[in-house]
């Protein structure tokens, strides 16, 4: 498949998550249906091993037949675990390190998660030489800020937006079931929002924009809103790896109708400190008066 994406005219290759909860639930399985508790500690040790030595497979494998840049990807929820795995992940060849970092507070009482955030990301560059990017929620209390603070701390660049599980409800079987699994078209707009207020206000921070892209013309949106690069994932699964291709082809005409001779003449030409009035990104509540549409 990495071969196909590379083929197809993709620029990198960021591989699926290493999940630790993933991890952690094999091993649970595994002992609800062992005989043998005193074999705990083993099965977990043996699963976690197994689970990590797959991944680093995946990366070696890639490496191996592809040119372009394979970029890991790590998910954990123990600050630990985060730079053991990105050091095994720098062994194994990978070219840099996302991260994705997300806690969901809900607790009544609880501490910002900003230095949660800070920490895990401070306590991987200590470990890994690799580029390191942060990829975050749009739910935070205040973005630009977290990602001023990301770059201040060696973060080389920010991916907006990650997309998390959505949770539904079966009314029939009164059960709490998984939602929507890709992204739409709908998702786009705060990605748009985001990555023109970030990149008007921290010009020197790499960003690139994920969530709600699915052709060529959303494309175009976040590269004018500032993004350095565009990751794809939902309109690979619904439309295959040719979507690459059309992409590129039809954003190579449309620069060409534009007189765009490359990404960086047109790259944050409408982010929120090059356009008139930046209170377009900022406005949350929807009035006629205002809207561009009739």
């Amino acid at each position: 498949k990495v071969k196909e994406l590379e083929r197809a005219g993709a620029g990198a290759i960021v591989l699926k998550s290493l999940f630790e909860e993933q991890i952690s639930l094999q091993s649970y399985w595994m002992l609800e249906s062992s005989d043998y508790p005193e074999a705990n500690d083993y099965i977990r040790e043996y699963v976690r091993k197994n689970e990590v030595s797959d991944y680093l497979n995946l990366i070696q494998e890639s490496k191996a037949i592809c040119s372009i840049p394979i970029i890991a990807s790590i998910n954990c929820y123990r600050s630990n675990s985060w730079v053991e795995f990105a050091h095994q992940i720098e062994m194994a060849g990978a070219d840099a390190i996302e991260l994705n970092i997300f806690s969901l507070q809900t607790a009544l009482q609880t501490n910002p998660a900003d230095d949660f955030y800070i920490d895990i990301l401070k306590k991987v560059k200590e470990f890994v030489h690799i580029p390191v990017m942060v990829k975050i929620g749009k739910y935070m209390g205040n973005i630009p800020e977290m990602v001023d603070k990301f770059h201040a701390n060696g973060a080389s660049g920010v991916v907006l937006f990650n997309r998390f599980y959505q949770p539904d409800i079966d009314i029939h079987k009164l059960q709490i079931v998984s939602g929507q699994v890709f992204s739409s078209h709908s998702d786009l707009s705060d990605t748009i929002r985001w990555m023109g207020i970030v990149s008007g206000q921290l010009p020197q921070v790499s960003l690139s924009a994920s969530t709600g892209v699915f052709d060529w013309e959303d494309a175009a949106k976040v590269i004018l809103a500032g993004a350095s690069s565009v990751q794809l994932c939902s309109t690979v699964y619904q439309h295959g790896y040719e979507i690459i291709g059309e992409i590129l082809s039809s954003l190579e005409e449309w620069m060409n109708s534009m007189n765009f001779k490359s990404i960086e003449a047109f790259k944050g030409r409408l982010n929120y400190s090059n356009i008139t009035n930046p209170s377009l990104y900022e406005r949350v509540q929807f009035m006629k008066y205002f809207s561009n549409r009739d």
